[in-house]
C-alpha cells in the first residue's frame, strides 16, 4: 500500500460569512469559534499532527484578523498568506488559483476555512493508496450542498451541485457530502489542476467554487479522486448559527452529542 503524507496544505480562507452574522460583522468566518477553539486553529492543530510543515492560508475578509491569530508561525507549521482582494466578488476556485505556487511544489491538502473535524479525517486520507482523495461522508436528509456518487471501486465518478433532502429518492444512486477536505498528488497538481485552474480563471470564471473545478477535472478531464470514508467520524460545515450550535453539540460530551444528532438525524455532515 502507498502512503501520501504531503508537507503542505492550502486553507481556502477569504470569504465574508455572511450567513453567520453578526458573529462574522467584526472577525471572519474561520475564526469563529467551536467551544473555545477557532475554527481555523483546529485545521491548522490536525495539519501539524500529520506532518504538514508549510501552510498557505488564502485571506481577504479581515485578513489581518486572521494573520493576527496565526502568525507566521503555529506550533511548528509555517504559515504564508495570500491575499485576495476580490474577494467579494469572486468564487473559491479563485482563491485557490491565488495559491497555484503552493499547488506546483508538491503533494498537497486542501481545506476549506469553514470546516470543524477531527485529526482522524486527515490520517484516512494519508492512508488513502491513491493519488489523490476527497474526504467524504453518507448524505442525509438533514444535509445540503455539494455530493458526488461513487463508482464500484470507490472513486468519484460525479460531482451533484445543490443537493438537498429532495435528492434522496429511491432508486437513486447512494449520495455522499463532501467534507472539503482533500489531498492532492504533485504529477496531477502540475499536470491537470492547475492548467484547468488557469483555464478556468483564464477564461473569466472567477465566480467558480471549488466543486465546479473538480466536477469538471473528475468527469471530463480524467481525474482520479478517490472517496475516503469518514462516516463515523466527527465533523461539521459551519455555515449558519445553526450549523455552529450543532457542532458545539457533537464536539461537546458524548451524551450531548447522541441528543443533538437525534435531532438533527444523526447527520455530522
Amino acid at each position: 500500500m502507498t502512503y501520501y503524507h504531503p508537507k503542505k496544505a492550502v486553507i481556502l480562507a477569504a470569504g465574508f460569512g455572511s450567513r453567520l452574522r453578526p458573529l462574522t460583522d467584526l472577525r471572519p468566518k474561520p475564526l469563529v469559534e467551536v467551544n473555545g477553539t477557532p475554527i481555523l486553529h483546529n485545521a491548522l492543530r490536525n495539519l501539524e499532527e500529520v506532518g504538514v510543515e508549510e501552510v498557505t492560508i488564502v485571506v481577504g475578509y479581515r485578513k489581518d484578523a486572521i494573520q493576527y491569530a496565526c502568525g507566521r508561525r503555529f506550533g511548528r507549521l509555517e504559515i504564508n498568506y495570500v491575499e485576495s482582494t476580490v474577494f467579494d466578488k469572486t468564487g473559491s476556485a479563485y482563491s485557490l488559483w491565488l495559491a497555484r505556487e503552493t499547488l506546483l511544489h508538491g503533494d498537497c491538502y486542501l481545506l476549506e476555512g469553514d470546516v470543524f473535524f477531527e485529526v482522524d479525517a486527515l490520517r484516512r486520507l494519508a492512508e488513502e493508496d491513491a493519488p489523490n482523495a476527497s474526504a467524504v461522508a453518507p448524505f442525509d436528509v438533514s444535509m445540503e450542498g455539494s455530493a458526488v456518487v461513487l463508482n464500484d471501486d470507490g472513486y468519484i465518478s460525479e460531482v451533484r451541485m445543490k443537493q438537498t433532502a429532495a435528492n434522496l429518492t429511491d432508486g437513486s444512486p447512494q449520495l455522499f457530502k463532501t467534507m472539503n477536505l482533500i489531498r492532492m498528488c504533485s504529477p496531477d497538481l502540475r499536470g491537470k489542476i492547475v492548467p484547468f485552474l488557469d483555464e478556468l480563471i483564464g477564461a473569466g470564471a472567477v465566480k467558480a467554487y471549488t466543486e465546479e473545478l473538480f466536477a469538471n477535472l473528475i468527469e471530463r478531464r480524467g481525474l482520479r479522486m478517490a472517496a475516503t470514508r469518514c462516516d463515523d467520524l466527527k465533523w461539521y460545515e459551519i455555515d449558519s448559527s445553526d450549523d455552529l450550535r450543532i457542532a458545539e453539540r457533537i464536539f461537546s460530551s458524548p451524551h450531548e452529542r447522541l441528543s443533538v444528532l437525534a435531532v438533527s438525524g444523526g447527520a455530522t455532515r
